[in-house]
């Protein structure tokens, strides 16, 4: 007996996909994974500000974020230990004591930098010792700004420029020199253009001002 008919019964009913077909589905899966990635990375990278707030209220934290933010590279742990101690007691690296770094040390190891890892903040090896910054760790400038911005009382400023200009003008009504002997509309431009610099530079330094974060002594002073 023939067995042509067996065999052919246990050929496939299902019609095969033409090259256009597969390549667009290979397209589409690879356009899906590329926006999974972004989407996951995005998640990753966001940082709330609650978590913010909570990373740096911890001194020593910020510490070791500012050395890594000066570093070009990977840091080792001992490295940063050291610098974080000796900005902690301010003094020089070298005059640090073996318990004060292994104090740091310990601290770093055991709980903050697992914590600032945690986070997505900072990238760190803890069998290799090792610790760099991660791409999220930019949100944190505006909270670590370096820059130490003077606190203007503008308060005050614009009390005495008040008071100022109401004598200037009461001077001006009485007749009084040398007031007399400016007009009326010179006056009154000047005591404007007065407010409009002072509310320029307020609103400079306003805007250019630094977060709450507290700057090691190295820092400070430069």
């Amino acid at each position: 007996m023939s067995t042509i008919g067996d065999s052919s019964g246990t050929e496939s009913t299902e019609p095969d996909e033409t090259p256009d077909q597969q390549e667009a589905a290979a397209t589409e899966s690879q356009v899906s994974d590329i926006v999974d990635s972004e989407d996951e990375e995005q998640t990753e990278e966001d940082l709330s500000r609650d978590l913010v707030f909570d990373v740096l209220k911890n001194r020593r934290r910020r510490y070791a974020l500012h050395y890594l933010r000066r570093a070009d590279d990977t840091v080792q742990l001992s490295e940063l230990a050291e610098q974080v101690a000796a900005w902690e007691n301010d003094i020089a690296v070298d005059a640090i004591s073996a318990a004060e770094r292994k104090r740091v040390y310990t601290a770093l190891y055991q709980s903050h930098l697992p914590k600032l890892d945690d986070a997505g903040i900072v990238e760190y090896n803890q069998n290799r010792g090792i610790v760099e910054l991660s791409s999220a760790a930019e949100q944190l400038d505006v909270y670590l700004d370096l820059e130490s911005q003077p606190d203007i009382p503008w308060c005050n400023w614009y009390l005495g420029l008040a008071i100022g200009g109401l004598g200037l003008l009461t001077g001006a009504w009485l007749g009084l020199p040398p007031f007399s002997l400016v007009a009326d509309v010179l006056l009154a431009t000047v005591i404007v253009a007065v407010y409009g610099f002072v509310a320029v530079a307020h609103t400079y330094f306003s805007r250019h001002a630094n977060g709450a974060g507290e700057t090691p002594p190295e820092i400070q002073e430069s």
